[in-house]
Order: C-alpha cells, then sequence, then structure tokens
C-alpha cells in the first residue's frame, strides 16, 4: 500500500469514528464524485456526507488534523469545475435538508445548505412566499450551492441574484471559527478587531482590503446586472454596508463552507402572461431588448434558430416550437400581474410598443400548459445543444458571458464573428437576454493538441471582446476552473491581488477548493477528456448507433446537469428518489460506466463490484432515456453491463426464475392449477421464493386458467372492413391476463379490424434483456421477427398490449439486432391499442364510457411510446382522464421481485403513486396497461382495481349491446 493510500486510510478512519454521517472512500464513490457538469474531472480524496451541519463542523476538523483539502458540494451541477477537486468532498444533499424556520411576517426562511430549490419552494407553496432566483437546474440545485455559486436564472430579471436573497450566513473557516455573518456597522467592526484573534484579523484584513483596493473595485467591477465573476468584495465597501455575508456569496467554496442560511423571500406573483416574440435573427432580438425592458418584464429570455432546429431534431419541446411566432430569432417575455387581466394587458402594451419601435411578429400564450412547455424548451438549452445530429459534440467552456442589455445584439454579432473565425460557427446563442447574459455550447475540440490550444485562445480573445463591452466573463455560472486563469483581464492584476489576499485571509494554508478562481489551475488542465483520454472501446451486444456504435461515447453521454436527482416530476429516476445517494442516479451510474472504461479509479472492468452494486437498484424503467436531456439510456446500459460482469459467472437466482418467465409460464400453464397451489401454500411458497430469489415480501402471480392463446384458436375467423391486424401475445397477457387479450379483440373487430394472432407461443424478449441475458434475448428476437416476417413485409401492424413488450419491439430491437431491417420494420409497424385505433381508425366511434379516470402510464411508455394516442381514444369516449405524474410504480418488471428490492419497490411507489390513488374517489376509474403496475396497484393499495384501457372500452362495448 502507497504511502497515501496509508494516510487516506487513517483518515477514513477517523472520519468514521468522529462522524455521525456516511464515510466514503470507496472508488465507486470517489468515481461518481469526480466530475460536475464542466469539462473537468479530478477524482476526490472520499466522500463525506454529513448528518447535520454540526456533524460536517467535526468532518472538517478531521480533515484540518489530517492537513487535508475539502470541497462543499450541493447538487454538483457547477459548469466550471468548481465542484470537483482532489480533496473530500462533502455532499450537503442528503440529509442536511432541514428548514429551520419560516417567518411569514418578515418574508426570510432558515435553511441548512442540503435542501433542494424546487423542493424548499414547494414547502413554502401554502405561505405564498418563493426563493427569488431560479436557475435551469431548479429540480436538483441546492440553496448552499447557489450560494456558493451566486446562482441566478430566469427570474433575476424581477428578483436578483442569489446574493440579493441572503441576509445572514453561518459560516465556518477552515481554521475552525464558526459564526453567523451579516451586514457589519463600523463600531461592530472596531469592537471585534479590538478584542483580538482570528476573528480579528479577518475583519482587519478585509477593512485593509476595501482601503487599499476601494478605488480599483469601484472602478473595474461593471456595473450591469449579471456580474458573477470574482469575489463579491464590492459589498464590503462602506458604502454597501460591509455585508459580509453577501460578500461571500459565489466564493464557490474557496474561502468559507457555509452551515445555514437565512435567506429573504419574495411573494409568488398572483397571475404571468408569457408574450412570444419573433424577429428576422437574433441579433435583431436582442436589440429589442431595452424596448422590452422598459415595460418591466418579470423574466425576458431569448433563443435562436440553432437552438430551435436542434430542439426539433430531438423531438424536445415540439409541441411548444410549434407555438412560436415568424422568425430566426426570439425573446420570451413574463409579464406578472395583480390578477390574470393585468397580465395580459401588460404583455399586450408591451407587444405593442416593442412592434412599433422595431418590428415584429408576437403572440401571447394564455393556456398555462402551453406556457410550462415554453419554459420547457427554454430549460432545455443546454441538453439539446450538447449533441447535435449533425457535426461534433459541444462543451461548455464560454457558455454565460453577460454584457449591459443594451448592447447585447452589437454584442452578439460581433461576438458570432469571433465563433466563425474558430470554426465554431454552428454554436447556439441563447439566454437571460434581458440581463446581458448568453449561453452557448461550442463544438471545441478538447481531445487533441491543436484543438486545446484553439480552445485556450479562444477563451483569451473572447474574454477580451467582452470586457471591451463592459461584461463579466461568468454572468451566471461562475468561474472555478474554467474562468480563473482569465480573471486579470477582467479585473486588471490589483483587483486580482486584491482576491488572493482575500484567498490568504480566509484559507491561508489553501485548503478550501484549491485551484478555483484564485492562483487557479489552467482552463486546460484537468480535462475530462484531455489528450490522455483514451477509454477502452469494448465489443458490445447493443449497436449504439446514435453514439457512434461506441460503448464509451455512450458512457460519457452525462453532461452533469443533474435532472435526475430532482424530486419532482417525471419518471426519472425512481432509485435516486427512494435512496438519495449519487450512485442511484442516472448520473452517478453514467459516471462510474464512464470511470470503467478509464480504468484509472475503477481497474477491474466488466468485473466492477462498484458498479455492479450501482446498477443493483436501478429499476430499468427508461424514465431517463426521455427525461435525462441529453438521453442518457441506462436501462440499456445496465443490460449491456449485466451481460458482460455475468458471463461465465453464476447469476443470482432471480435472473433464471424471473428473467425466464416467459418459459416457466409456458410449461405452468400445461397445469396451471397445480402450479398456483404450490406457489401459494403457506411454508411451501416461502421456500420456492428462497429458492428463486424471490423477496419473501411478494406474492407470486398467479397463472390464468386458460392462455389467451388456447382461447383464440377456438375463435371463428372474422373479417373486417378494415386492415388486418396482428395481435401479439406477450407473456404477461397470454398467461396471467388473457381476459385483456379477449378484451382487446373485442374492440379491434368493433373498430373493423380483422385480427389475427400468431399460432406459435412468441417474445418479445423483454424478461432476458433486464437481466442481461442479451444472448439469449437475440434468439428469442430473431425467432419472433422469423415468425412476423411475412407481416411485416406487408406492412401489416402489430397490436401489442403490454407497453413493455412494445417499448422492445419500438426501440430495443433494432438496438440489440444490428443491422436486422425486419427489427426496423417491427418498429415502425408496433403499434399500442390506443395508437391503432386512434391513428388508423379515426373515424371510429368508441362507445360511450363518460366518468372519470385517473392513469398510470407504464414507464416505457412514457419513455419511448408516450400516453397521447391512449389519452385521446379515452376522451372521445367521454372519459375524463387525468394521467398521473407520479414516476414509476416501483415494480418494474423483475425488479420488484427480486431479493433485496422489496423496500426500494415500494418507496417508490410512495414516492407519489400511492398517495395520489389514495385520494381516488371510488367512483373513479384507475387505468394502468403495464402488468407490472396493474401488479404494484393491487397489491399495496386497498379496493383499487387497475385495468387496462382495452378492458374499459371492451366492457363499455358491452353494455351498449346489452342496452340496444
Amino acid at each position: 500500500m502507497s504511502t497515501s493510500s496509508l494516510i487516506y486510510s487513517k483518515l477514513a478512519a477517523e472520519l468514521n469514528r468522529r462522524m455521525a454521517g456516511e464515510v466514503r472512500f470507496d472508488p465507486g464513490s470517489r468515481a461518481a464524485y469526480s466530475t460536475d457538469a464542466s469539462n473537468y474531472r479530478q477524482v476526490p480524496i472520499g466522500v463525506v456526507v454529513p448528518d447535520t451541519p454540526d456533524d460536517a463542523v467535526e468532518a472538517i476538523a478531521v480533515c484540518r488534523d489530517n492537513d487535508v483539502p475539502v470541497l462543499s458540494r450541493g447538487g454538483g451541477t457547477s459548469l466550471a469545475g468548481q465542484c470537483c477537486n482532489a480533496a473530500v468532498v462533502l455532499d450537503w444533499s442528503k440529509y442536511c435538508t432541514r428548514i429551520r424556520t419560516v417567518d411569514v411576517d418578515r418574508g426570510t426562511a432558515v435553511v441548512e445548505p442540503g435542501i433542494k430549490l424546487d423542493v424548499l419552494n414547494d414547502r413554502l407553496a401554502d405561505t405564498g412566499w418563493m426563493v427569488g432566483p431560479k436557475p435551469s437546474t431548479h429540480v436538483s440545485c441546492t440553496i448552499g450551492g447557489m450560494i456558493g455559486n451566486n446562482s441566478c436564472g430566469s427570474t433575476a430579471q424581477a428578483y436578483g441574484k442569489m446574493v440579493d436573497s441572503v441576509r445572514a450566513l453561518e459560516i465556518l473557516t477552515y481554521d475552525g471559527i464558526q459564526r453567523w455573518i451579516g451586514p457589519t456597522e463600523d463600531r461592530d467592526i472596531d469592537r471585534i478587531i479590538a478584542s483580538g484573534g482570528r476573528l480579528a484579523e479577518i475583519y482587519g484584513g478585509l477593512r485593509s482590503i476595501v482601503t487599499e483596493f476601494g478605488d480599483d473595485i469601484r472602478e473595474r467591477y461593471p456595473h450591469i446586472p449579471r456580474r458573477v465573476s470574482g469575489y463579491n468584495l464590492d459589498s464590503l465597501l462602506p458604502d454597501n454596508g460591509f455585508d459580509l455575508a453577501k460578500g461571500l456569496v459565489g466564493s464557490e467554496s474557496t474561502l468559507v463552507t457555509v452551515l445555514c442560511a437565512e435567506i429573504d423571500l419574495v411573494r409568488r406573483p398572483a397571475a404571468s402572461a408569457l408574450a412570444l416574440l419573433g424577429f428576422d435573427d437574433i441579433a435583431a432580438a436582442a436589440d429589442a431588448v431595452p424596448a422590452v425592458l422598459e415595460h418591466e418584464p418579470a423574466a425576458l429570455e431569448g433563443l435562436d434558430q440553432r437552438l430551435v432546429e436542434l430542439e426539433h431534431s430531438r423531438r424536445l419541446a415540439e409541441k411548444a416550437l410549434h407555438q412560436l411566432p415568424r422568425g430566426g430569432g426570439w425573446l420570451m417575455v413574463q409579464m406578472d400581474g395583480g390578477d390574470q387581466d393585468q397580465a395580459d394587458h401588460r404583455a399586450k402594451a408591451m407587444i405593442e410598443a416593442v412592434q412599433a419601435a422595431a418590428g415584429c411578429d408576437a403572440k401571447v400564450l394564455g393556456d398555462p400548459a402551453h406556457k410550462k412547455q415554453v419554459w420547457a424548451a427554454r430549460e432545455a438549452g443546454l441538453g439539446a445543444t450538447a449533441y447535435p445530429p449533425v457535426g461534433p459534440e459541444t462543451h461548455e467552456g464560454w457558455e454565460d458571458a453577460a454584457v449591459p442589455p443594451h448592447r447585447l445584439g452589437d454584442y452578439l454579432r460581433d461576438f458570432h464573428s469571433l465563433l466563425d473565425r474558430y470554426g465554431y460557427g454552428t454554436s447556439s446563442l441563447y439566454g437571460h437576454f434581458g440581463q446581458g447574459c448568453v449561453h452557448t455550447r461550442i463544438p471545441f475540440d478538447l481531445r487533441t493538441s491543436d484543438g486545446i490550444a484553439a480552445y485556450r485562445r479562444f477563451a483569451h480573445d473572447a474574454a477580451h471582446l467582452v470586457v471591451d463591452y463592459g461584461g463579466s466573463l461568468s454572468g451566471e455560472h461562475g468561474d472555478g476552473q474554467s474562468r480563473g486563469e482569465l480573471l486579470p483581464i477582467m479585473f486588471g492584476h490589483r483587483v486580482v491581488r486584491a482576491f488572493e489576499k482575500t484567498k490568504v485571509l480566509f484559507d491561508p494554508d489553501n485548503r478550501m477548493n484549491p485551484g478555483k478562481v484564485v492562483k487557479p489551475y489552467r482552463l486546460d488542465d484537468n480535462l475530462r477528456f484531455g489528450t490522455g483520454y483514451l477509454p477502452i472501446e469494448p465489443a458490445t451486444a447493443f449497436a449504439y448507433a446514435e453514439d457512434g456504435h461506441r460503448f464509451s461515447h455512450a458512457a460519457a453521454r452525462c453532461v452533469g446537469v443533474g435532472k435526475c436527482r430532482g424530486d419532482e416530476s417525471g419518471v426519472m429516476c425512481p432509485s435516486y428518489r427512494a435512496t438519495g445517494e449519487e450512485h442511484h442516479s442516472t448520473r452517478g451510474r453514467a459516471r462510474l460506466l464512464f470511470e470503467m472504461l478509464q480504468q484509472d479509479v475503477i481497474t477491474d472492468g466488466w468485473a466492477s463490484t462498484e458498479i455492479r452494486d450501482a446498477l443493483d437498484l436501478c429499476l430499468a424503467c427508461k424514465g431517463c432515456l426521455s427525461d435525462c436531456p441529453v438521453n442518457v439510456d441506462m436501462a440499456t446500459y445496465k443490460a449491456e453491463f449485466l451481460f458482460h460482469h455475468y458471463r461465465r459467472r453464476l447469476r443470482p437466482m432471480a435472473h433464471y426464475t424471473m428473467g425466464w418467465i416467459p418459459l416457466w409460464a409456458r410449461i405452468a400453464t400445461l397445469a396451471p392449477r397445480a402450479v398456483n397451489a404450490l406457489t401459494h401454500t403457506p411454508h411451501l411458497d416461502g421456500a420456492i421464493k428462497v429458492l428463486g430469489g424471490i423477496d419473501s415480501h411478494r406474492d407470486l402471480p398467479r397463472f390464468a386458467a386458460r392462455r389467451f392463446t388456447r382461447w383464440w384458436r377456438d375463435q371463428p375467423a372474422q373479417t373486417g372492413q378494415r386492415e388486418s391486424v396482428i395481435l401479439f401475445a406477450d407473456t404477461f397477457t397470454n398467461n396471467f391476463d388473457p381476459d385483456i387479450g379477449r378484451d382487446a379483440v373485442e374492440v379491434l373487430r368493433s373498430a373493423g379490424f380483422s385480427v389475427t394472432v400468431p399460432s406459435n407461443t412468441l417474445c418479445c424478449g423483454l424478461t432476458w434483456i433486464s437481466t442481461g441475458q442479451l444472448g439469449v434475448a437475440k434468439k428469442v428476437l430473431a425467432r419472433t421477427l422469423r415468425a412476423l416476417r411475412p407481416a411485416l413485409r406487408t406492412g401489416t401492424p402489430i397490436v401489442v398490449l403490454e407497453p413493455s413488450c412494445a417499448a422492445v419491439f419500438r426501440s430495443d430491437a433494432t438496438n440489440l439486432l444490428r443491422g436486422n431491417e425486419d427489427a426496423h420494420r417491427l418498429a415502425a409497424q408496433t403499434y399500442t391499442i390506443g395508437e391503432l385505433l386512434h391513428l388508423r381508425a379515426d373515424d371510429w366511434e368508441p362507445p360511450r364510457i363518460g366518468g372519470h379516470a385517473v392513469v398510470q402510464p407504464h414507464c416505457h411508455q412514457h419513455a419511448v411510446l408516450h400516453y397521447a394516442e391512449e389519452k385521446a381514444v379515452l376522451e372521445d369516449a367521454g372519459v375524463d382522464a387525468r394521467v398521473l405524474d407520479a414516476g414509476c410504480c416501483g415494480l418494474a418488471g423483475n425488479f420488484g421481485f427480486q431479493r433485496g428490492h422489496h423496500n426500494v419497490s415500494v418507496a417508490c411507489a410512495e414516492d407519489k403513486l400511492l398517495p395520489a390513488l389514495r385520494g381516488v374517489d371510488p367512483e373513479t376509474m384507475v387505468l394502468a396497461d403495464g402488468f407490472s403496475c396493474r401488479t404494484q396497484i393491487r397489491d399495496l393499495t386497498e379496493n383499487c382495481t387497475p385495468r387496462h384501457t382495452a378492458s374499459v372500452l371492451a366492457g363499455a362495448l358491452r353494455e351498449r349491446k346489452e342496452q340496444r
């Protein structure tokens, strides 16, 4: 063992002894925290997860005793490298999430640093207050991270940066000074200095810095809304009240650790209107910003044609894109009001004034759903621009400069010329135009010496351009490593010297996030890719066509924005929501796979137990495929990893039992009553579960007395007036819920289709895919394609009732059977029953059902198929269907049955689904097309009988017949 390993082993042991929280120095944890959302990678010494702020104080004391650097981390979404370092990382986001107090009268809150912005705002909802700044990472960013970064977001137009929300901070210096700080009057500073000691040294030193460099600070700090670069030394000027709390905002964990914060809140707007204005190009849109600002908008955002094209190519926010007025550059303007009429009136008045001055096409959105869609399109900017369908990948590195808003149009023209000069002209330009802040991702070549040299030159040229316009290198994301070395260009050497003196004053031994902001690493050091990036390129079972047929590209796809760490909506990521663990998030797992291919921290490749354990709680829900901004497909990556990991190894027993359920079901239905008796006899069922690797809390599903395909053989042929369709008898419908198959036949025939069911027992291979038995899955899928070949060659629709099986046909089959044209035909010809009825029988009048329904879409339905057509059919039948945004049910096929997964499975259901169902009126229908969803709902609720869409329609058809 090396000397450093011995030292870190001793450090970990001491931390474990003195901390109540978690201490993780294992390779998997270090790999998961090796980067943030930036271009940089630095493997940490270890990770600690404090239980309380006092626990963090103890952890830092241990690090101080061992002379080890520390780094505080919130959501880990930093774009400039300030959240990765060769240090002990404190992750505040799991436990330090408490709201200490909320003063409703004063509009203030005292919170711990790990609480997420959306969570805090959700808990404040009933008070009428909210936090002012709202970055696009609001689902995952923490208050502590926002303070460390001086975060902004679109709402900063009305409410300012995070520095404007901070009243007071409880801080800890590396050498152990702990106290609350805020505005300090001169006489109080005199008293502190007179008392002597370390605190006097800090206050006296700060006063000296302000005295020595005050004129430089006044001269060199740009007077713009979005100056985020540098330390907030301007907050320490006498004319600003020597506010040390505000002075430390944005210091990026380089000076102090924030233990607690008192923040000012703002009133939630009573109503808002969203206006969209279209111009010839993005520079023309920027020219109109001053005219819009005269009307005091609450938010003013810009987006260009390139961003719209990229989102359209990836089918992101398509509904929103259709609502844009004519143009090649757009402004999104939010106007608030005391009521909706006032907000709408203000928006229309603004439009009239701008049209008179600049000329543009414009509209006001009234539907709240439409407004939400457009905001989602704007927030998807980073993900949409990361991997263009044509051309090189893009990177941050110059993504948030800000200039005076009235000069924004000219700046964009000059900046675009600079991009063109370097060959970066395909970059999209968008951002917070009302405050002059421009976002972009640029196709830097960060893998070759020449490309990196060009990146360096560009960054320096871009910095000079911004300074010439009176702007700030960073208008939102901070300096970190990306812009640290460029600060002399913006501030001059005297102000940078003031920064250095401030750093020495608070952190004389340079142990707080060293190498960031002050005396920084070069902007081309520690690159995550760089000239030394040489990942292994393993042979894979899946094709990864969208990643250039390279698993290394798939594993590097994550850009770190942390949407998978959100708690509020969507499907992604159920295991993170249940555990709060980074390595159980999509991002954490992607980082582990990236490191596996690096062979640095994780050195045993496919045999890695760290990755196996991180993927063990992945539900393979595919939520990340649709919800992740860059479409990380962790379900596929998990299947790939399990395929290699268990080659020539004994698998978990559940892989043999649940993974091979299509075969066991076929055998069991030869004598279903006897099998059901065996699997449900007390004591005997327990032994079966133990032997089969099934969790003891689960009841095994009962096999049907008669398979659907056996019933079908007895049915007379019927010819409809429409085309022929094949009804695919999936394993779950065929063997467990054959009534759904019979109902589907009745509905399809009622709609005029001629229905055929394959005579052979066919399978999509889903259970073999989810357990990583990809060799078997390929054979099963190939056999199915051969059987369906005549129908595929004639374009016959294939109707699949089980959403997860339909998703295999629609998505996985082409990925697994690379180059197989029949697989592509199958993907194009696969329909859910709702899709078939709505798209190919739009003149069919469904039976009148009426009433209300709540719908739990299957995760694969959400990710691959979507539920829009099913909902449209239900609406045509008079059903008021409310589609739940409740995430994954938690059963997820074999996942919830496997031993050791029960608690997480139930926690996923309890996150949102079960609370939503408990409030449902008994007369309201509960619809769930997925077998897993129906099973979980039946198992975990009382008096709730979920039904398939086909069954609801068939039941109404039978009632209509009886009434005639």
